[in-house]
């Protein structure tokens, strides 16, 4: 549990830090006790653990500075604004978010030692205390932690969702995007996946290796190769504790897509063309991005990031958010994480939580509109891209590559699989089992809009003879029907129609 010990320290000190380093006028009691605990540090003559290896012993009333050392100095004054020069926290916030910082020797080295020494100062879990006092005595597992071992703020990190304490929450919140940016000072990551990373060739583990923004590569690239095993079957399989640590990762940071450091640095010019005035927090910018997958000046960098990060929800759909948040309370309701015959991990897929909310409002019981609204998105989002299904892929390739390659996006792709198994036949039967699987999961039948290819298509028809029914409604695909062979349907409407309904009609469900 060193790693642990190390995150917690790290995060308490830069937190003090942070507080300090504040530009607003009058000091609270908990700034002025963390400052009290800074400067005796300083006056004890521990310096160590404030000023990195190699840095310049610089001492200032106010204690050292990480932007008035001579490495930084230069970056600091061209990227920070000069409010921020004075703040430890703002400064390392600002830099680690730029991809032009220097990357390069002693300018590396300085920031990651900055993090890392901080973490051997084991005096300041007391302001923690201080900080999240009424926080930690209502969640009794961090109650429960014992003190001095390093372990309190990650259970307030894990249960960070529940934290409505202002002081405690804005700790939490600024002290994860540090730890965040370095997969070694996540707690336990490296322990658990260290053979992993070194199996898949994810990059260095070696601590030498310092540059800040190569942490989120790593993690990326194991996440990839999560993924990638429920499409390919490979030789090499990911250890069950690294995948564990893996998704716990991607579901601490659904609700931030900051703290996603490569889909943060891979969709940021395509956030701010898309999704600029998209508040963070809450998983909002993620489903923005998603909205916008498909658009043709969308980078494909980004679309690559976006495109694992919905297949790890695909593998659990705690990974996003808003979903998670929004069908907690039905998901308890009806059981759904319930079934003790079935794997863990089988419960926490997608298409599992889908069925079941599904099941229930097919008898007519009540789940929430937030929660058929997120259900809504991410059935759509599944029938618009056949890749983040791995049955599809695995059972699906050479159909997909025979008949029905460059049509990945938009549906295309399963309805040519579905036109290519109405007309000709000629689908595997693992491949159409998993296509009739999907359309079961998805269920556009309920409502044409989750057809992204299918709503395109026939908009016109809709909007002339289906006006008079109600947006979403399931008689709308009934009304279609009717007009199947008229003068008001058509050609592109009529093939999506027929491609659609001929395997609805082999489910009566």
């Amino acid at each position: 549990m060193a790693a642990c010990r190390r995150v917690q320290r790290l995060l308490l000190l830069m937190f003090i830090c942070g507080w300090i380093g504040s530009a607003h006028g009058g000091k609270s009691d908990t700034e002025n006790a963390a400052e009290n605990a800074e400067r005796g540090k300083n006056g004890a003559g521990e310096g160590k653990a404030a000023a990195p290896d190699g840095a310049s012993s610089v001492r200032r009333s106010g204690g050292w500075k990480l932007a008035e050392e001579a490495a930084c100095r230069e970056d600091v004054s061209r990227i920070c604004p000069k409010h921020a020069w004075n703040n430890n926290l703002a400064v390392l916030e600002c830099l680690q978010d730029r991809k032009d910082v220097r990357k390069q020797g002693r300018d590396c080295i300085l920031l990651w030692n900055y993090k890392f020494n901080l973490t051997t100062d084991p005096k300041f879990e007391s302001v923690a205390v201080e900080v999240c006092k009424t926080t930690i005595s209502g969640i009794k597992e961090c109650a429960a932690e014992e003190r001095g071992k390093g372990y309190l703020v990650s259970c307030l990190v894990d249960h960070r969702t529940n934290i409505s304490e202002y002081q405690c929450n804005q700790y939490i919140t600024k002290m994860t995007s540090i730890v965040f940016s370095d997969y070694r000072l996540i707690c336990g990551f490296m322990d658990k996946c260290k053979d992993d990373i070194n199996k898949l060739h994810c990059g260095s583990v070696n601590t030498g290796d310092k540059d800040i923004h190569s942490q989120g590569e790593v993690i990326a690239c194991l996440e990839k190769g999560l993924v990638s095993e429920a499409e390919e079957q490979p030789a090499i399989t990911i250890k069950e504790d690294c995948k564990k640590s893996i998704m716990r990762v991607a579901e601490l940071s659904s609700d931030d897509f900051h703290l996603d450091r490569h889909l943060y640095f891979a969709c940021r010019e395509d956030r701010e063309r898309y999704c600029e005035n998209t508040p963070a927090g809450e998983g909002k910018v993620y489903k923005c991005l998603f909205n916008h997958k498909f658009e043709e000046s969308m980078s494909d960098k980004c679309k690559d990031a976006l495109s694992t990060r919905q297949k790890l929800i695909a593998q659990d759909y705690k990974v996003s958010y808003s979903l998670a948040k929004a069908c907690k309370p039905d998901l308890r309701k009806y059981r759904c994480n319930m079934d003790t015959a079935m794997p863990r991990a089988r419960e926490a897929k997608l298409s599992y939580l889908l069925l079941c909310l599904e099941a229930a409002v097919h008898r007519g019981q009540t789940v929430s509109g937030e929660c058929q609204g997120e259900m809504l998105d991410y059935r759509r989002m599944l029938m618009e891209d056949y890749s983040l299904s791995p049955e599809i892929v695995l059972h699906c390739r050479g159909e997909i590559d025979t008949h029905c390659s460059g049509l990945h996006h938009k549906g295309r792709t399963l309805h040519c699989l579905m036109r290519v198994s109405r007309d000709k036949g000629i689908l595997e039967g693992h491949c159409q089992k998993a296509l009739q699987t999907l359309i079961q999961e998805t269920d556009p039948g309920a409502d044409y809009r989750i057809d992204r290819a299918l709503n395109e298509a026939c908009e016109s028809v809709i909007q002339t003879a289906c006006k008079h029914i109600r947006n979403g409604d399931p008689m709308i695909l009934s009304c279609l029907m009717e007009h199947l062979y008229t003068d008001k349907m058509v050609e592109d409407c009529e093939h999506r129609l027929l491609e659609l309904q001929y395997f609805i009609s082999r489910d009566w469900k």
